[in-house]
């Protein structure tokens, strides 16, 4: 999936964090309802102002991030 033109990250909003489509919403608190077990459609219910494919881009984004981590070796 392409988050890039759902997931915005802008300066003066939320301290930089990345966001859902330059909404106050970003993507550690769409990452924080799915991880303490809601649903995406209890999400939906609750923020109408959101979609499906928006949390689709939170995980992708997630992903991208995720898949950028390297360790290193000591």
């Amino acid at each position: 999936m392409d988050y890039h033109n759902i997931i915005t990250i802008e300066p003066g909003k939320r301290s930089g964090k990345p966001c859902i489509r330059g909404m106050r919403i970003t993507v550690y608190d769409v990452l924080e309802y799915l991880a303490g077990g809601m649903t995406e459609a209890e999400i939906l219910e609750d923020f109408s102002e959101l979609t499906s494919e928006d949390i689709k881009a939170c995980l992708a984004f997630a992903a991208d991030r995720e898949k950028k981590l390297f360790v290193v070796s000591v």
